[in-house]
């Protein structure tokens, strides 16, 4: 594979030619290495117990069974389901971390953190039974942490936010048993029933996994997604700057990376201090400080204080190949193990800061939020310091940087089309009923080497667009249409002419940055205010809506995916589940389960021909809705006028 196949990025393709020439390893290089292993690609291989591992030949999956005599069925529905238990987990850790961020703010313990968004606040904690009336605003922030914290170790009952969804939808979960209950009972469950000589029915380990998703969209995400908005406050568009780019070559540079946004915000803060600034340009650094963020930890800082991205995924090694980072600062989830190796080459010092994820050999500055800026200024100190150990023989920051709007949290997609004193998704149900936009999807999920990095994500887009379809984005997805400057209202011009209409009259992009992964609760809450504003049915599988993930890699896109069809959302895979082995699991997840949740999944590995099936699908929601034919105009005359009725 030649680096133009490795990537549509001319800033990444600079940079893996410069590991190359440099002898560093990437994850390309690792990728055409790795010789691929047929099992695991299709799911047949069971290491749930010491008898084997056992291999099943999944194209002769009838032939063998494990030594337990587990079938290829069970093997594959087993091995589903625990990518899913993961994924729920590390959402749901993340949202754990920020309820007890909050409870520490309102408790006055996290010095230079305040609740940001009062009004959320007290919206929130009415969906939670709290009262409201005459009482602080720090008071109210207390319990409701308290209530969040509950969520997670809750035993009876179901999670608080499933309360959002229609009641069409609600019912649905209830009669089907998929209400989740408790976020860490869902996932403990999940892992005791998957576990050798318990659950061997693929059906009934399925709709368990599905339970378990809908902790995490519901639950653990939606939590995190919400309490960062009080904590950190609730994004508005911003303007900013995307790709290797944005790095300086006279300023002391810090690459955010990971995906817990409390120690980032800390450092952008203190980064932006005078005497901070004042440091580094005594340090040699002119330009004083440049903080940079990759992956969902820079769309967190992104939102809410206008640092530009670096990059998504495959990002995170050549934005040190660069030569010009000082410290990347790593928090949890999508930490290459490589980062260790690769800063061996460079002046680059790689700091980890949570307890959950170390590198060995790597130094550890761990974050207390107790200490948040304390532990901040530290880290900024150390990367003013290390800016005198750069090479400038090895420094070369590609010239690629694109500009970029983001921060399209539910509540601005409200007040954008609403206005100031009617927010209302009114505007977004018509122009959908009368077909200027044709419907909305949402392109989410991480870089894969495994395809060419964001050229699925960005072919798919403006097929999409150009057809008069909305995408709103999250993630690594985001990042890649920030790169392709799809994240622009000038992007407009590339949309159809329903879309573009919509585009230049409200001043937005065709593609709407909404946040980091855990924000594609986000996706969920819009939908429901769709349906709740009426017009498009009365449930979420009756919008003229999709998800896609086309270049996924992670156990947390397979949890977000599986709660989208939990939620009546169809979602599109540009890599399929690792699920082929078994044509039992094949036949459930990609046919017969839209029979229970009125949405399935599909898989297509071409971008041309998933923007067709998309297209076809959105078409097909619009047929059954009746608004997928333009209404005949007619000339009124007075008489006419006349019978129209009045309000």
């Amino acid at each position: 594979m030649s680096n133009k196949e490795k990537s549509r990025d001319k800033a990444a393709q600079e940079m893996i030619k410069k590991a190359q020439e440099e002898g560093v390893e990437t994850a390309w290089d690792r990728k055409e290495a790795m010789k691929a292993c047929v099992y695991g690609d299709a799911g047949t291989c069971c290491r749930l117990c010491l008898m084997g591992p056992c291999r099943i030949n999944p194209n002769k999956p009838d032939e063998k069974q494990g030594v337990c005599g587990a079938t290829a069925d069970t093997i594959v529905a087993r091995n589903l389901a625990r990518l899913i238990a993961g994924g729920t987990s590390a959402h749901s850790d993340h949202g754990r971390h920020i309820v007890h961020a909050l409870k520490l703010a309102a408790e006055g313990k996290m010095p230079g953190y305040e609740i940001k968004d009062a009004g959320k606040l007290l919206r929130v904690a009415k969906e939670f039974g709290i009262e409201i009336e005459n009482r602080q605003v720090q008071e109210v922030a207390v319990e409701l942490a308290r209530k969040g914290e509950e969520e997670f170790g809750k035993q009876d009952g179901r999670l608080t936010f499933l309360n959002r969804a229609p009641k069409k939808r609600q019912a649905i979960w209830k009669d089907f048993g998929v209400e989740p209950r408790g976020i860490d009972r869902e996932v403990v469950e999940i892992m005791h029933r998957t576990t050798m000589g318990v659950d061997h029915d693929p059906y009934d380990i399925l709709l368990s996994s599905f339970r378990t998703s809908l902790a995490d969209g519901w639950g653990g995400s939606m939590i995190a997604t919400e309490f960062t908005d009080i904590l950190l406050s609730t994004p508005k568009p911003i303007r900013s700057q995307a790709n290797l780019g944005v790095l300086k070559e006279g300023a002391v540079n810090i690459v955010i990376h990971g995906h817990e946004p409390l120690l980032s915000d800390s450092i952008g803060r203190v980064a932006r201090n005078p005497e901070m600034v004042k440091k580094a340009q005594e340090a040699g650094a002119q330009e004083g400080i440049n903080v940079a963020g990759l992956c969902c930890t820079g769309n967190e800082v992104l939102m809410r204080q206008g640092y530009p991205i670096a990059g998504n995924h495959l990002h995170q090694e050549l934005a040190i190949v660069t030569g010009a980072v000082e410290v990347m600062v790593t928090d949890v989830q999508c930490l290459m193990p490589s980062l260790a190796q690769i800063t061996s080459y460079y002046h680059t010092r790689l700091l980890t800061t949570s307890p959950l994820a170390r590198f060995p050999g790597v130094l550890h500055i761990e974050f207390e939020p107790e200490k948040a800026l304390e532990v901040a200024q530290r880290i900024v100190e150390l990367a003013i310091e290390n800016f005198k150990n750069r090479d400038p023989q090895k420094v070369r920051i590609p010239e690629e940087k694109m500009s970029l709007v983001a921060g399209f949290s539910h509540e601005t997609i409200n007040y954008m089309l609403g206005g100031r004193f009617r927010a209302s998704y009114r505007p977004l149900n018509d122009a959908i009923i009368w077909g200027r936009i044709k419907g909305v999807v949402g392109i989410v999920g991480c870089n894969n080497p495994r395809t060419s990095q964001d050229v699925f994500h960005v072919s798919l887009a403006e097929e999409l667009i150009k057809n008069d379809i909305l995408v709103v984005s999250t993630g690594c997805a985001a990042g890649a249409f920030a790169k392709a400057g799809l994240l622009l209202p000038e992007a407009a011009e590339k949309a159809g002419p329903g879309l573009k209409e919509v585009c230049e009259a409200v001043g937005m992009p065709p593609v709407l940055h909404a946040g980091s992964c855990v924000d594609n609760s986000r996706i969920l809450v819009a939908c429901c205010e769709m349906v709740r504003e009426g017009g498009l049915g009365d449930d979420i599988s009756d919008l003229p809506v999709a998800g896609v993930a086309p270049e996924w890699m992670s156990e947390k896109a397979e949890a977000i995916a599986h709660y989208f069809v939990a939620s009546g959302v169809s979602v599109f895979l540009g890599i399929p589940h690792p699920t082929w082995g078994s044509s039992k699991m094949e036949k459930l997840l990609y046919q017969e389960i839209e029979e229970i949740f009125g949405a399935r999944f599909y898989k297509e590995g071409d971008p041309q021909r998933m923007a067709a099936k998309v297209i076809d699908l959105i078409n097909h929601k619009r047929e059954k809705l009746g608004i997928n034919r333009k209404p005949a105009r007619v000339l009124y005359d007075m008489a006419m006028r006349r019978e129209l009725p009045v309000e």
